[in-house]
């Protein structure tokens, strides 16, 4: 069975479905991806990559509501050229694999009529009960509401355009209107819970030459970047209280200056700044450590060593690196908020918290540092859950080659 696997940042969330398919016998994997998206350390042991260039912008002159859309309609020709100069010298898979949410996967089905297609769905927007106007500080005019209804353009096309698709959890399957949600199935990316796993003996240095251990009073704050989208300026009010109580706390916090999610600021600006510059008289700024972005493995060490780890999220997609945290050991303060809720339970694997109240999470943090014994039951908690529900070897992995091996 020869499977392509198409992500704009190969491989993407495909990263251990392709490697445990290209390890089978009789699967041969190829990727493909966006030149200028993809990391210089792209390439996977095994599995031969297809590139393209990345698309020219949609011009300014096409509706703001439809640029999108035209940014969807480019990548789709764009990879669609590239695939079939391949297909003109004998490439044709059984089996595709594509993330729908850039329009990769649009006429996939034109070129390989043959193929089983199946696409990754992560998001349906909605006007109301999702990310949009769920934050009073960033209010949604009807503009804003206009705009992600045009959004789900790209998802109902590349819904034509699949033989079947699948969603990560039961929540993002739910925003999806109920016409397409028996198309829809739900499997988890999956999570490598033998290495994303307590480490008691685990040591993280610092830029600054701070060493912390697990077992060490420190609490973590982890996502790709730090912005209003998963909380960070909740967090950052929180750390004023959170420090003042525990004067021995040392607080990492992970991610990058850019904006994933949500409002872009002007050039030269970050969120990480402006909500430091909120709360910068109030808090020892030499406990307080920003990392950037990490490599794989130093990010695991700053889990392995938290006492303490703090996850937020509008109602949108669910990050890994809470799922991860838990994985870990960590006990996770999240909000309460759908995406986290379906897998936080609080008082059984975790502790959650409404998503503006950060005198909340305060008072949760503080007491989760000060005494640590107390929730080592929600840790233990927290990790089996993981392995029991989202291991990717045990559990997605059958799921995914169910799907990949029904009949259309």
């Amino acid at each position: 069975m020869d499977v392509l696997c198409i992500h704009p940042s190969f491989p993407g969330q495909f990263l251990r479905l392709a490697q445990a398919l290209s390890k089978m016998p009789g699967v041969s994997v190829t990727g493909a991806g966006d030149a200028g998206k993809m990391a210089e350390n792209t390439q996977l042991e095994g599995i031969p990559l297809i590139t393209y260039q990345t698309p020219q912008e949609p011009s300014d002159v096409v509706h703001r509501y439809a640029r999108c859309f035209e940014a969807a309609v480019r990548r789709g020709q764009t990879i669609t050229q590239v695939l079939l100069e391949h297909k003109r010298r004998g490439f044709e898979p059984d089996t595709i694999l594509v993330h729908t949410g850039w329009g990769d996967g649009f006429y996939l089905r034109d070129i390989f009529p043959g193929a089983r297609i199946i696409g990754l769905f992560e998001y349906y927007y909605r006007a109301r009960g999702g990310d949009v106007g769920f934050d009073p500080e960033f209010p949604a005019a009807f503009d804003d509401i206009f705009r992600v209804r045009a959004l789900n353009a790209v998802a109902l096309l590349a819904l034509e355009s699949c033989d079947v698709g699948y969603c990560p959890t039961n929540w993002q399957h739910s925003c999806f209107p109920e016409l397409h949600r028996n198309r829809l199935q739900v499997i988890h990316d999956g999570i490598d819970t033998t290495q994303v796993a307590p480490d008691p003996s685990a040591s993280l240095t610092l830029q600054d030459g701070t060493v912390l251990s697990a077992g060490d009073e420190v609490l973590t704050f982890v996502n790709r970047n730090l912005e209003p989208y998963r909380g960070y300026h909740i967090f950052m009010r929180a750390l004023p209280a959170i420090m003042q109580a525990r004067p021995n706390c040392h607080v990492v916090i992970v991610g990058g200056d850019g904006v994933s999610y949500g409002i872009k600021l002007p050039p030269g600006q970050s969120y990480r700044q402006r909500y430091l510059d909120e709360v910068a008289d109030r808090i020892d700024h030499s406990r307080l450590h920003f990392t950037g972005a990490l490599p794989y493995q130093e990010y695991l060490k700053v889990l392995q060593v938290s006492r303490a780890h703090c996850y937020l999220s509008y109602p949108f997609v669910l990050s890994w690196s809470m799922m991860e945290a838990m994985s870990a050991g960590c006990l996770v303060i999240g909000s309460a908020t759908p995406p986290v809720q379906e897998i936080l339970k609080d008082g059984e694997n975790g502790l959650l918290f409404p998503f503006r109240a950060y005198h909340t999470l305060a008072e949760l943090a503080i007491d989760v540092l000060a005494r640590p014994e107390r929730y080592q039951q929600l840790r233990h908690a927290a990790r089996r859950h993981i392995v029991t529900e989202y291991d990717f070897n045990t559990v997605s992995l059958p799921r995914f080659l169910q799907l990949i091996c029904s009949n259309p």
